[in-house]
């Protein structure tokens, strides 16, 4: 039903055409009690004025006019109040059908979205992505593998030959003498070499006295 009624531009702008038209009739009516309010209070003050007169016929007369204002303005209050619930029920359908057309364009949006990059073509990204990958590597042992005379290497006999290496370095290690225990450390003053003591040339007197505690021991 809202689909029909605001579905196509051209309704939609006959709904806000309505919209305008409920707002003026009612400003319309608005003016109109208006002016039945003053007239009713126009009444009260012509009765009044009879009744200062002692005319009782006229005042009620204007009093019966008084009550037929109010009877209208009672009316054009009913009148408002139901264009006040047009307006608000064509308000809130047309919020409901723009929220819908919202919904619409998104779930059109998605839909796109999803036709532009469906399973298959997923698939066949990730199928050329790993193609690329296992040419990539390809490519790199290709690269890696030896040229020339390096490719004629017998890579058994190269293990081999270390093997052999490595047990003549063991067989080596174990027929070597135990070696001594490191002597201990030489404490040294002030970061310096003891100098060893100089020898100092003996004087003719010190001769004279050798000589004579020699003689006095034989």
């Amino acid at each position: 039903m809202l689909n029909r009624l605001f579905g196509k531009p051209k309704q939609e702008a006959n709904a806000l055409a309505t919209l305008d038209k409920l707002n003026e009739t009612l400003e319309m009516l608005e003016k109109k009690e208006n002016v039945l309010i003053k007239k009713a209070a126009a009444e009260v003050e012509k009765a009044k004025e009879f009744t200062r007169v002692k005319n009782k016929r006229a005042a009620i007369q204007c009093l019966k006019r008084k009550r037929l204002y109010e009877q209208q303005v009672e009316q054009l209050g009913n009148f408002q109040l139901r264009i006040h619930d047009q307006m608000i029920m064509l308000e809130g359908a047309k919020a409901t059908t723009e929220t819908v057309d919202a919904l619409r364009t998104g779930a059109s949006a998605m839909k796109a979205m999803q036709k532009a990059t469906n399973i298959d073509d997923v698939d066949k990204t990730m199928d050329e992505i790993n193609e690329q990958t296992e040419n990539m590597k390809q490519i790199q042992e290709a690269l890696s593998t030896p040229i020339g005379a390096a490719a004629d290497f017998d890579e058994d006999e190269l293990e081999a030959e270390l093997e052999e290496l490595e047990s003549a370095e063991l067989e080596e290690q174990l027929l070597q003498p135990a070696s001594t225990a490191p002597a201990g450390p030489v404490s040294v003053l002030s970061g310096r070499v003891p100098a060893r003591p100089v020898p100092q040339k003996r004087t003719a007197e010190e001769d004279e006295l050798a000589a004579l505690q020699a003689e006095m021991a034989l």
